[in-house]
């Protein structure tokens, strides 16, 4: 589970890239899918720092 959580981070990062490429390759009028990926690369970044501080 340590190995998990150690990647949950990059892992949230991740996803949102392919989701604002997922935007790129469909443009669409809508902001939707950029406010997702926005959302889960900040989230991404601070689980990413807030795990590595607990889990070694």
């Amino acid at each position: 589970m340590k190995n998990f959580l150690k990647y949950l981070g990059p892992l949230l990062l991740l996803i949102g890239t392919i989701v604002i490429a997922f935007y790129f390759f469909n443009p669409s009028s809508e902001n939707t899918l950029l406010m997702v990926a926005g959302a889960l690369m900040v989230i991404g970044l601070i689980v990413h720092v807030i795990i590595n501080k607990f889990v070694e």
